[in-house]
């Protein structure tokens, strides 16, 4: 009865539990300017974008893409480890069947090669974890290598192996070293580009979006490392306008966050704190030691 109650204690924490960095850094409210700079570093991949843009109808669906990775991330980090194994082998079952076209040579490729989801995975831990300290988070480089380490479960959901990724901030300054002559500009990534910074949306929010959502394209994008920027040939707004907007969004968001959860309150967090108890609720105050 004794081993059974673990293995049932377990199952509800999920993958990280509340006392993991996971727990605490995803539920900030700059996650989501962190999401858009993962779909820019991201892009720079051309056979990575490539398989995105063959096979993705984000051209019909602007917000589909963004919302359905929002919900994956949710669901690992919050959920019961039952659920989130089953969100990792939907995604394993769709990626199993698709392909991409390299238009230069008309050769044919799985979008599933370790190559291109380590990327995938790498740009986005990367991104999470750099915009969200940015913008104040108050992580340790002992609590970055700690995430990074705790993020190899992620990728295994998705069919990597712990060790095909990096587990720390120098082991993933030596990938993006190692994997920087594949990547580069396309226009694919032009198209990402483009959509990102202008999402199709009804004429009635059109002044919302270049009032709004322009402004966190453009810092998500500023956000970039020098070496994306020049990839993508655009110049970037000012380093110190990057990192203060960063820092006035995640300040602004968070003085409204509490009546905004009186009346929705993120589904993922409210059904971890429903099955664990209100102590689970994340928090900076209970970032781990590292």
């Amino acid at each position: 009865m004794q081993g059974a109650k673990v293995e049932d204690t377990a199952g509800a924490t999920g993958l990280f539990g509340p006392d993991s960095v996971t727990w605490q850094l995803h539920a900030d409210p700059t996650m989501w300017v962190a999401g858009v700079r993962a779909l820019y570093l991201q892009a720079l991949h051309p056979r990575a974008v490539r398989g995105v843009v063959q096979n993705s109808d984000f051209r019909k669906d602007p917000w589909g893409r963004l919302f359905r990775t929002a919900d994956f991330v949710g669901t690992t980090t919050y959920g019961t480890r039952a659920e989130a194994e089953r969100a990792g082998a939907r995604v394993r079952r769709i990626h199993q069947f698709l392909r991409a076209v390299d238009p230069a040579t008309g050769q044919s490729y799985r979008i599933d090669e370790t190559a291109l989801l380590r990327w995938v995975h790498c740009a986005a831990v990367v991104s999470y974890a750099e915009v969200v300290r940015r913008a104040g988070f108050p992580l340790t480089d002992g609590q970055v290598d700690r995430y990074l380490a705790e993020q190899r479960a992620a990728a295994e959901l998705v069919g990597l192996a712990p060790d095909e990724v990096p587990g720390s901030a120098s082991g993933m300054r030596e990938y993006f070293e190692d994997v920087r002559p594949a990547l580069g500009g396309s226009p694919e990534a032009d198209e990402v580009w483009e959509f990102l910074r202008r999402p199709p949306v009804p004429p009635i929010l059109w002044v919302g979006r270049e009032l709004l959502w322009r402004q966190v394209a453009e810092i998500a994008y500023g956000s970039l490392p020098s070496w994306a920027h020049d990839m993508y040939g655009h110049r970037p707004i000012p380093q110190v306008a990057v990192t203060a907007g960063l820092r006035m969004l995640r300040t602004s968001t968070s003085l409204v966050l509490p009546v905004v959860r009186l009346v929705y309150e993120s589904p993922h967090i409210k059904a971890a704190t429903d099955r664990l108890g209100p102590e689970a609720k994340p928090s900076t105050a209970k970032l781990p030691a590292a």
